[in-house]
């Protein structure tokens, strides 16, 4: 199959608005059978073939400036602003061209002694951290004398930290629970050099901490160790009326009189003493050995109770104490308390 090209028309040159002249249209002419003679068919179909007409060709229009592409022409809002800007800098602030000091983890910052003020009374036992942000923004907090409002302020070992009328204790609270032996007394420093029960706690933690409440020396049982001031406080006040249960001994049987004496209350040194509860431990059938609930806290009260209707106590171990037990705490041995254990503490002591 044969094709003829037109003539070109001779080239000239731009028009004086700057536009190329239009280009011809191609034509493609086809050869046409002659009349009378039978049209070719296909070699796959058996079909006669149809003649094709001439096909035309349109091309797009150029674009008036022929010099530039319109293919990744940006709208003008985001193109580029021809001039230049020039900037201001007498109002910018000359910034040092040191480094600044990245310190990551594991490493310690330059001023190790400073701390965030809502961590510091968080490890104060006061409130969790978020809570100490509501105190400190209420104006609850102040340090060196002055109430500070201003959330991220640092304060050293130096600085006195007091919420409300309190000073706050920087250390970290600590609450050790002590199963006591007997021939302990129970104090920090004894001038008589006898053995105290700070001697059975010496490894527990790098804080300094303290016995809540006393044991005489021959009682054994719970005691309390902690550096947490309000908690202690709280502890042994009679008005928060803490939980205590005694296994007493004592060297005769007690008397179904004597019981409900006891039981009912009874008038000791001018003063009323009434217990929360006592029987007769297991099944009753050995009158030696009693249980005993009370909350108060005077020295040496139970002891105390059963001297005063002629019983002398043999032994005397604590058994319960504000929530907690002797479970998997053998004799002479200490524990920290869990988080469980501490809420609860908190929980007990905060009651109207």
């Amino acid at each position: 199959m044969k094709t003829e090209r037109p003539n070109r028309p001779e080239r000239s040159g731009r028009s004086d608005r700057g536009e190329r002249p239009e280009r011809s249209t191609r034509t493609y002419k086809i050869n046409k059978p002659e009349k009378g003679s039978k049209p070719e068919k296909s070699s796959e179909s058996g079909k006669p073939v149809r003649p094709v007409k001439s096909i035309k060709l349109n091309r797009p229009e150029k674009s008036e400036n022929p010099g530039r592409s319109t293919r990744n022409e940006k709208p003008e809002t985001l193109r580029r602003p021809e001039k230049s800007i020039k900037l201001d800098r007498s109002n910018l602030t000359e910034i040092s061209s040191k480094p600044k000091k990245v310190v990551r983890r594991g490493e310690k910052s330059e001023n190790p002694d400073l701390m965030r003020l809502n961590k510091y009374l968080a490890n104060s036992g006061i409130s969790s951290r978020r809570e100490a942000d509501r105190l400190i923004e209420a104006g609850a907090v102040s340090v060196n004398g002055i109430i500070v409002t201003e959330l991220g302020t640092k304060v050293g070992p130096g600085d006195k930290v007091q919420y409300g009328d309190q000073t706050i204790n920087r250390e970290k609270p600590r609450y050790v629970l002590l199963n006591k032996p007997k021939g302990y007394i129970t104090t920090v420093d004894d001038p008589e050099k006898r053995k105290t029960v700070m001697s059975l706690v010496a490894g527990a933690c790098k804080e300094r901490i303290y016995p809540v409440g006393r044991l005489d020396r021959n009682t054994t049982g719970l005691l309390l160790f902690t550096n947490d001031g309000t908690i202690a406080k709280k502890l042994t006040h009679p008005r928060y009326g803490i939980k205590k249960i005694y296994h007493v001994e004592i060297d005769k049987n007690l008397a179904r009189a004597d019981f409900l004496k006891i039981t009912e209350g009874f008038k000791l040194d001018n003063e009323l003493i009434q217990v929360d509860a006592i029987e007769y431990i297991g099944d009753g059938k050995d009158k030696k050995q009693i249980g005993i609930e009370l909350h108060s806290g005077q020295n040496r009260i139970v002891r105390r109770i059963f001297e005063h209707f002629e019983y002398k106590v043999l032994r005397l171990d604590r058994v319960y104490y504000a929530g907690l037990t002797k479970k998997n705490l053998p004799r002479g041995n200490w524990r920290l308390l869990d988080e469980q254990e501490i809420n609860l503490l908190k929980m007990i002591s905060s009651k109207p």
